[in-house]
């Protein structure tokens, strides 16, 4: 019973997907806070800007790991997604980790209907069926890859429904569906290898929390959305 429910679930959420962006019309911009073992270290923000049948989100993050009063990891980057009829036709990031430059250039070819990536960790072709990989966007538990944005490297993975729950943020209830998101080859060094616990809120369309554990716990958790 539980594999039917979870093909019914898969095939519900496919059907829909190309609406996809329409999911967002009602979104300008959706905060999340960045805790790791429980402190806020730092943001990540997703702001909507729409022209017609072109959307483009852009993404700022930053956060700021310290021990003893210094800083041992540093994240601060700036990303935009350009989508036209719900297709995503390019993206581009920059990244500063830890004094280290990092890229992303990507850009779909109508010629070959994939997409072009010259990025700091991967250059070359990818299939279109491809996501970016950021939180905003729901389709991340729909894909069989992702594409880094921070690198643009590409990784294969595996999403598994664990069951509806009920969580709370910020003083807000909400009914959600949790999902495990991991990568299909788990034989790859653990620190390039995705591991996610996601929280997803049908109703909103809204990914609300994701966790993860790497030296210590990670939270992502939308603070707000308008």
């Amino acid at each position: 019973m539980k594999k039917i429910f979870i093909l019914v679930f898969f095939l519900t959420y496919s059907l829909s997907s190309n609406a996809h962006m329409a999911h967002y019309n009602k979104f300008n911009k959706i905060e999340m806070e960045i805790l790791k073992d429980g402190e806020v270290i730092g943001y990540n923000y997703y702001f909507f800007k729409r022209d017609g049948d072109e959307t483009i989100v852009t993404n700022q993050i930053k956060f700021t790991v310290k021990l003893f009063g210094a800083t041992i990891f540093e994240i601060e980057g700036f990303g935009e997604e350009k989508y036209a009829d719900n297709k995503l036709i390019s993206f581009n990031s920059k990244t500063l980790q830890n004094d280290k430059e990092k890229y992303v250039d990507l850009k779909f070819n109508k010629q070959t209907d994939e997409f072009d990536i010259h990025g700091s960790s991967y250059k070359g072709a990818a299939s279109s069926d491809n996501i970016i990989g950021n939180w905003w966007n729901h389709q991340v538990l729909q894909a069989n890859s992702q594409i880094s944005p921070i690198s643009g490297s590409i990784k294969e993975q595996v999403v598994t429904f664990i069951g509806k729950e009920k969580i709370n943020l910020y003083g807000n209830t909400y009914e959600v569906d949790h999902f495990k998101l991991t990568s299909k080859d788990m034989t790859i060094p653990k620190d390039k290898r995705l591991n996610f616990d996601i929280w997803f809120d049908k109703k909103n369309s809204l990914i609300l929390k994701v966790t993860y554990s790497r030296l210590g716990n990670w939270e992502y958790k939308v603070k707000n959305f308008e």
